[in-house]
Formats: structure tokens, C-alpha cells, sequence
């Protein structure tokens, strides 16, 4: 394989760790259709904070003749010509289901497109999204023959690496997570491999195929969810009979070989999303998955679960309910990052809304114009604008921020205290999961 000049093709929470990487070493051009982004990332500031402004700095190129001219390092663009001189394409893009839970495949198939107009002979192409078995083959790489008029495994090749990148986890890194490699032939598959191993330090694994590939990493998110699912249900009957899921879990724990799950909501754009993937590629051949879809639809109810619990838990303390004040705390869809793609925490604030509820949404981590967006809530991100009288609070997620928050100062008496993520000690807290 010649020297790999390496195209990114979308710029999120996984396309811009990888460019990094792979910049330390190799010419690469990202690109993305989002200007803001792309902007702020030339001015070497990553609003998803996976990549520090420092180290952005120090790989970052402010003109495409610059990046020419050096062995390595990174240069973002909007502008598809400047990714034309590529020979390996790694495509990024989200891979989000639709409001029927329906794989919606539309940034996969634009990115698909928007690579074919530039696909020469002998480049790859290389997916990285989470999509179903088959998906790579079967849906781009048609797109890429029409687009460019060059033939699959003749003119250029593909391959599948799917991205295992966790968001806000500065210990388990793109270099520090085993990559899954694979190639639509046996020599591309090895160069792929090769290539990934050069700044994976990890390690890497070849898959037997790119369908291979796939499942694997559909499978991953999909047996997380199930579990999940179980230990939320548990919660759900030891709520019933009033014990503490999370002492039972950790009393269960003991034993050596069993596998601690944590119970709460279950969003983000893996392991909510990725099951239905899978589920839907099995009923389209005829099979109707249970297990699987039952972990969704459990998971899926654990929003207005919360809600209810929490209007219960009032009602016990004769706290009237139609107009009370509720702050939720957290609206990303996990702790510490400020990612809220797929946050089920909108399903908690919707369905306590429907008791006429009047709710504060806190959370210092999250942009106030990503949320009102994406779900039409105004934010409160600064203790300062918090009232004084709320009448109870749901606390969705655990940022380490809300771990000596003095709920008093902003409650009245008595309140209640829902603690979704058991953060707190018992005594404390009115209800936990």
C-alpha cells in the first residue's frame, strides 16, 4: 500500500479522536458538513471535549498546502475538493433510528455519496459507523460504484472497523480501546489491519469478514442494553418491596463470577439505538427477535417510570402535585460529558410535565443551544439561576459536580429526593432504582 493520505468523513465524537490519532503520523483531512464545527475546530477548540484545544493545536494545519507539505498532522475542512487527493476514506457518520425506532441510514448513504464524487482506483473506503450485518456491502458500496462509475473489488475496495469510542472516558481512549478491523478482500483486510495497528496501541483484531465485523460490534451494544434491562426490572420488583437494588447488587457482587450491572436510563447513540439495528435486520428475514426487543421496551420505560415514582413519593409527603416545582439534575445521557444524544432523561421531564408539574432542567455541563434544539428545554446551567423552592428533585445522572450539591438550600420542606443513579446514601434519598 502506498503512504496513506487518510480523509475523516464526519467530525463528532468519533471521526475527530481517530483524526487526531492518526494525524500523529499521517496526512489527514477532515471533513464535515457542519461549518460552525469545523470552524471551531480550525481555531483548535472541540465543544464535545474529547480532544483537548492542546492537543488539537499541535496537530492541526491552517491551510491544505501546509498539510502537503509535512509528513503528518490534520486539516479540517467543509470543502469536498480538499479531500480529493485521499486514498483511504474512514467514514464517521451517526447511524441514529428513526421515531419508529427504524434504522435511518440517510447520513450514512450522504456520506456514502459525497465520497464517490472523489473515489479513485485503488483508494478504500472504510466504515466505522454502527450499522446492521450487511449494511456496508449492501447499501454504500452500491452507492459508491454509482457515484464514482468504478467497480467494487476491482477499482477500489471497502472495509468495516467499528468505532468503540466511549464518550467522556478519558482513560479508555481511541488508542487504548482493541480496534475490530476487516477488509472485503484478504490482502485489503490485512492492509486495513496494518494500518490500524499503527496507532492503535491496543491492538487490533481481524475479523473473518466485514459481516463479521459488524454483527460484532451490534452485538456488543445490544448484549449491554439486555443487561441493563434486567437489573432495571429488578429494580423495578425490589422498589415493590421497598430494598435497595443497588445494596442487593452490591451484595450479589461478591460472588466471583457475577456481572455487575448498574440500573438507570438508558440512552446515548449506541446502546439504545444499536439493538434495533439488529432487530430490524432480523425481521426483515422473517424473524421476529424477543429478547432483545423486550430489553428495549423495558429500558425505553424506565423515563416515566422515574416520573411516576417521584409523583408518588410526593403524594406520600402530602405534597400537592399540580403546579409544585421539580428540578431534574442532568440532561446529558451519561455522567461527566457533555453528550446529550439519545437522552432518555427527556422522557423523565415529558412525563412529569404531564402531572402539570412546573420543572427546572440543571445541568452545568450540556450547551443551552444544543438542548433547546434538540428536545426545546431552556437550560439551566449555573447554580445561580437555580429557585429556592422546589418541592423535589430527580437527580438522572451522576456528575461527579452534583456529589456535595446541597440539596437543601434549594428545596422547601418537606421534599423529595429521587436518586436515579444511587449517588447518594439512603438516608438521604427518597427513591433510587
Amino acid at each position: 500500500m502506498k503512504t496513506p493520505k487518510i480523509a475523516i468523513i464526519g467530525l463528532g465524537y468519533v471521526g475527530l479522536p481517530l483524526a487526531v490519532a492518526f494525524a500523529k503520523k499521517y496526512q489527514v483531512i477532515g471533513f464535515d458538513i457542519n461549518k460552525i464545527r469545523v470552524k471551531q475546530l480550525q481555531e483548535n477548540f472541540d465543544m464535545t471535549l474529547e480532544i483537548e484545544n492542546e492537543l488539537l493545536a499541535s496537530v492541526n494545519h491552517s491551510e491544505l498546502t501546509d498539510l502537503e507539505y509535512s509528513s503528518k498532522g490534520l486539516f479540517c475542512t467543509t470543502n469536498l475538493d480538499d479531500i480529493a487527493k485521499a486514498n483511504v476514506y474512514i467514514v464517521t457518520v451517526p447511524t441514529p433510528v428513526d421515531s419508529n425506532h427504524k434504522p435511518d441510514l440517510t447520513p450514512l448513504y450522504k456520506a456514502s455519496e459525497t465520497v464517490s464524487k472523489v473515489l479513485k482506483k485503488d483508494d478504500i473506503v472504510i466504515y466505522e459507523s454502527t450499522v446492521y450485518p450487511g449494511a456496508t456491502e449492501e447499501e454504500c458500496v452500491p452507492i459508491l460504484e454509482k457515484g464514482s462509475g468504478l467497480t467494487y473489488n476491482k477499482d477500489f475496495y471497502a472495509g468495516y472497523s467499528p468505532e468503540r469510542i466511549n464518550p467522556g472516558d478519558k482513560k479508555h481512549t481511541v488508542e487504548k480501546i482493541l480496534k475490530v478491523t476487516s477488509g472485503s478482500t484478504p490482502e485489503i483486510a490485512e492492509e486495513i489491519d496494518q494500518l490500524y495497528k499503527t496507532v492503535i496501541t491496543a491492538g487490533t483484531f481481524k475479523a473473518a469478514s466485514i459481516k463479521v465485523a459488524e454483527a460484532a460490534k451490534v452485538i456488543e451494544n445490544s448484549q449491554r442494553d439486555i443487561n441493563i434491562a434486567f437489573v432495571n426490572e429488578l429494580s423495578r420488583i425490589f422498589n415493590l418491596m421497598d430494598i435497595d437494588t443497588h445494596q442487593v447488587l452490591e451484595a450479589a457482587a461478591t460472588k466471583w463470577n457475577f456481572i455487575k450491572f448498574t440500573p438507570g436510563l438508558v440512552g446515548g447513540h449506541c446502546i439504545g439505538v444499536d439493538p434495533y439495528y439488529l432487530a430490524d435486520k432480523a425481521q426483515k428475514l422473517g424473524y421476529n427477535p424477543q429478547i432483545i426487543l423486550s430489553g428495549r421496551r423495558l429500558n425505553d420505560s424506565m423515563g416515566p417510570f422515574v416520573a411516576q415514582e417521584t409523583v408518588k413519593s410526593m403524594i406520600k409527603k402530602n405534597i400537592p402535585i399540580k403546579g409544585s416545582k421539580v428540578l431534574v439534575m442532568g440532561m446529558t445521557f451519561k455522567e461527566d460529558c457533555p453528550d446529550i444524544r439519545n437522552s432518555r432523561v427527556i422522557d423523565v421531564i415529558n412525563e412529569l410535565k404531564s402531572f402539570e408539574l412546573d420543572v427546572d432542567v440543571y445541568d452545568p455541563w450540556v450547551s443551552t443551544e444544543e438542548v433547546k434544539h434538540e428536545y426545546n428545554i431552556d437550560m439551566l446551567t449555573k447554580e445561580e439561576q437555580l429557585k429556592t423552592d422546589y418541592n423535589a428533585i430527580v437527580l438522572t445522572v451522576s456528575h461527579k459536580a452534583f456529589t456535595d450539591f446541597d440539596f437543601t438550600a434549594v428545596t422547601n420542606s418537606p421534599f423529595v429526593l429521587y436518586d436515579v443513579k444511587g449517588m447518594l446514601t439512603v438516608d438521604k434519598s427518597d427513591g433510587r432504582l
